[in-house]
């Protein structure tokens, strides 16, 4: 009722001329939007969750409306100068992606070209080596495809654990069993891949279709430098998609991270975006050390030159938006409008 209520209002503001006048409006101009994405899906990863992944239609409506609102869609690090600097052109917009899952070369690059937009890919590199499913990932996505059935945890865990997977709840709580049995067991990635491929056959899910898909695998090093080659921006986002308390061990994350692109593109990677949206204040002096130029969160908002370069907001833009939720963006009506947190369910490309 909510949502209707309020894209009823934004179709009454932009009707009434107030749209326009905000999007033309010097408070506009002097703020960034930046978008957000993490997976275009390869089938049927945006019903599983769409907060994370969209389809390849939804993705080309979104460029088509960037094209038709004359938004100046601008380089990442473009921008973020541009923004201090006081010289953003109208409507400026930036566009990222987190992670890096395969479905970016297959699905949002041949679009990113037809539309000839500048994009930043945040990449976090240990699963573009260690090419098999992303764990958190894939046992969240494999609960989901197997939610007809009623998960035993005796002979996977054993944990004497019955859980019936209909609902999102019960699917998460599973989830968080598996994560914590892989913590405490300290499985290597080698194990977590064996405990993946017993979860989907226990699930009755075809493990090798996924597989031969590739579904919810990283980018190989390969892709990524044709990526590069291609004009995407690749930059930073840990090695392995985690932020330790530890400055040393933060560091350590950074460092392998760049060094991984740096193999990868023949570039330096100075721009940060923080695993899952998670940050602390102690983080900002450690990328100031590591040299990071600007960091991105998940908190949602437009950027300013109030804004701190080490946390920058940005809009994840998800499959529930619907065109005038997404236009209220782009114009900066929406920065009015009380917002709905949207939560990224599962781990964005991470590993535990």
């Amino acid at each position: 009722m909510l949502k209707k209520f309020k894209q009823a209002a934004l179709k009454s503001l932009k009707s009434a001329g107030v749209s326009a006048l905000v999007q033309n409006s010097s408070w506009r101009r002097q703020r960034l939007l930046i978008l957000a994405y993490h997976g275009v899906a390869l089938s049927d990863e945006h019903l599983f969750n769409g907060s994370q992944f969209i389809s390849v239609d939804l993705f080309r409506d979104r460029l088509e409306l960037l094209r038709r609102s004359k938004c100046a869609v601008l380089p990442l690090g473009e921008a973020v100068e541009r923004l201090y600097a006081n010289d953003l052109p109208d409507r400026a917009v930036a566009i990222t992606f987190d992670d890096g899952l395969s479905d970016f070369y297959r699905r949002a690059f041949p679009l990113i070209k037809e539309y000839d937009v500048p994009v930043t890919l945040y990449l976090t590199t240990f699963y573009s080596y260690y090419q098999r499913p992303v764990f958190d990932l894939m046992c969240s996505y494999l609960l989901w495809k197997g939610r007809s059935n009623v998960l035993d945890l005796k002979s996977l865990t054993g944990q004497d654990l019955k859980t019936n997977l209909q609902g999102l709840d019960a699917r998460e709580a599973a989830l968080a069993q598996i994560h914590a049995f892989a913590r405490g067991q300290k499985l290597s990635a080698d194990d977590k891949d064996a405990f993946a491929a017993s979860l989907a056959k226990h699930l009755d899910v075809d493990y090798d279709s996924l597989l031969e898909q590739r579904t919810m695998h990283n980018l190989t090093p390969d892709e990524v430098g044709k990526l590069a080659h291609g004009g995407i921006d690749v930059q930073l986002h840990t090695h392995r998609h985690r932020t330790p308390l530890d400055r040393e061990l933060f560091l350590r994350e950074v460092e392998d991270n760049r060094k991984s692109i740096l193999e990868m593109t023949g570039k330096s990677a100075t721009h940060f975006c923080y695993p899952s949206g998670v940050y602390d204040l102690r983080f900002l002096p450690w990328l100031r050390e590591a040299g990071v130029v600007s960091a991105t969160t998940c908190e949602s908002g437009f950027a300013s030159r109030s804004s701190n370069e080490l946390l920058l907001p940005r809009f994840l833009d998800n499959a529930t938006l619907s065109p005038i939720e997404f236009e209220s963006w782009l114009t900066g009506v929406s920065a009015a409008l009380p917002q709905r947190r949207v939560g990224m369910r599962a781990f964005a490309g991470g590993i535990s």
